[in-house]
């Protein structure tokens, strides 16, 4: 049903696109895209992450694409300041990175370099230090190798037995919606006691997934690139206790400010979908200081205040999808509600 679903939007942005409501009828300021790993394709059929993926390719021909559009391409410090100002003849659109993956600097750095265009990675501390649980990596390849399985779920061991991909993506997907579910303790103690029962170096696995801080350094560096924090461990804020989730994000904050010399004003709220964080944790966001906070939540950015900085939509890209006409549709903003404004303070 969840793929009859993707279609269906799919049809409905193409006809958008073919009626011109695209070009007609914009919407808002500009656009926030949120990407998460960049790399070439990969065979094989079982790949339940592949709508966090974009090839270097498709990045190339979206920048070209925005550019031909005449978007104007820009930090996260000036998106704040056209989402408070009155609005500007041309729209906007702010590429992100979340999760500091390795195949950043591997494949998206020399497009993005290349196209001199500013973006922003937003930077979970813990696994530049290799301390970091890329535990979606493990339970991947956990399911990807195996054809039983068998875990402590709750109180009680329970087996799967999945053979063909259709089987193994299902059992993924239930399974990544039961581990967000818990407490960052009880997450920890599941994916290690699944890793382990199958053999999977989930430190090795998490540690070669990310960048270190060399690696950040080199884009640090860089005046079109900013850095921005994702916490420290990449929890669900909305699974922990108030002070905990405050911490996480003073945190995070405090440990990429100490490494990069600067301070580090934008936060991306963990996975950042309407469950994984709450009302109060925006209100911490402005708590910790930050003067932004990007959320998964799809939509666009308004001007004249009227959409919180500490709430910001951004448009998750499926990597599974590879229409521009898409692309186009969406940055426009018309497949969007209007922006209700705000009652809380914007600066």
């Amino acid at each position: 049903m969840a793929s009859d679903d993707r279609w269906l939007e799919r049809l409905r942005l193409e006809l958008a696109w073919f009626t011109g409501h695209a070009a007609l009828r914009s919407r808002g300021a500009g656009a926030i895209l949120r990407f998460a790993r960049v790399r070439p394709q990969r065979g094989g059929g079982f790949q339940p992450l592949r709508a966090n993926e974009i090839t270097p390719q498709f990045l190339d021909r979206a920048i070209r694409a925005l550019k031909r559009w005449n978007y104007d391409f820009l930090g996260m410090d000036e998106v704040c300041r056209r989402a408070v100002t009155l609005p500007e003849k041309r729209r906007f659109v702010a590429l992100s990175f979340d999760g500091a993956n390795k195949d950043l600097i591997d494949f998206a750095y020399p497009v993005l370099t290349h196209h001199a265009v500013p973006f922003t990675v937003y930077v979970p501390t813990a696994f530049p230090d290799g301390v970091g649980q890329a535990w979606w990596l493990g339970l991947e390849q956990v399911i990807a190798r195996e054809s039983r399985i068998s875990l402590m779920m709750g109180e009680r061991e329970q087996r799967f037995t999945v053979t063909g991909n259709a089987e193994k993506q299902a059992l993924f997907s239930h399974l990544e919606s039961w581990l967000r579910s818990l407490s960052p303790a009880d997450l920890s103690a599941a994916i290690a006691d699944l890793c382990t029962r199958y053999r999977i170096d989930l430190a090795t696995l998490s540690r070669e997934a990310s960048m270190d801080w060399e690696d950040l350094a080199k884009l640090a560096a860089d005046p079109l690139v900013t850095i921005g924090s994702a916490t420290v461990n990449y929890p669900v804020l909305a699974n922990m206790k108030d002070s905990a989730a405050l911490r996480e994000m003073a945190m995070g904050r405090a440990v990429a400010e100490a490494a990069f010399g600067r301070d580090v004003r934008h936060l991306a709220f963990p996975f950042g979908d309407r469950t994984s964080f709450r009302r109060s944790h925006v209100v911490m966001a402005e708590e910790a200081g930050f003067a932004s906070a990007v959320s998964t939540i799809p939509g666009i950015v308004d001007a004249e205040g009227r959409t919180n900085l500490r709430a910001l939509p951004r448009i998750s890209w499926d990597g599974r999808v590879r229409s521009l006409r898409m692309l186009r549709v969406l940055v426009s903003g018309v497949a969007f509600a209007p922006v209700r404004p705000t009652a809380t303070s914007q600066t």
